[in-house]
Order: C-alpha cells, then sequence, then structure tokens
C-alpha cells in the first residue's frame, strides 16, 4: 500500500447490529480509530460509504474498489454465522 494510504473496512457491530465504517490506522489503538455507524442494517451504498468516509475527513483513493471477505463468527465452526467484511484503499481528504 502506498504511503499515505489506509484501509476503510465495513462490518455489522456486533453490539448494535448497524454497519459500521471505520479507517484502520496502525500504531493506534483500534478504540482511537475513526468510525461510522450507519443508521440501518441494509449494506449501505457506496455513495453513502463515500460521504461517511468524508465525514471522518478521508477519501477513497483514485483506484479503490470494494472487497469483500467472509469471516466467521466462531473460527473453525462451519455452521457458524458468517461476517462479512468489506474493505478498500483510502487517503486523508485533502482541505
Amino acid at each position: 500500500m502506498a504511503a499515505g494510504t489506509y484501509t476503510a473496512q465495513m462490518s455489522v457491530s456486533r453490539w448494535t447490529g448497524r454497519w459500521r465504517l471505520y479507517v484502520a490506522l496502525l500504531g493506534v489503538p483500534s478504540s482511537q480509530w475513526p468510525e461510522y455507524e450507519f443508521g440501518g442494517s441494509v449494506v449501505p451504498t457506496v455513495a453513502a460509504r463515500s460521504r461517511a468516509l468524508n465525514k471522518l475527513g478521508y477519501a477513497f483513493t483514485d483506484d479503490a474498489e470494494w472487497t469483500w471477505t467472509e469471516d466467521s463468527a466462531v473460527p473453525d465452526d462451519a455452521a457458524s454465522p458468517v461476517l462479512l467484511i468489506a474493505s478498500a484503499a483510502v487517503r486523508e481528504a485533502g482541505p
């Protein structure tokens, strides 16, 4: 990843059941990462994600694409609920 580039991720909060978007910052405790929680349980549109990133002070890189990964709530348990995590490359937004 290029200097000045970060990873934005989006997943469903296990506490609220709502989609949340956050920017992972290396060397910073995850409790201090910029985060935005969407108001519902429907997957936010790309436009809504872009607006949320802008509110956090970030923007998509020119070549950014959302990629989706499956995880499980209980590792190595095929019956465990699937957790979806989306990620995209972002940069700090200019003034």
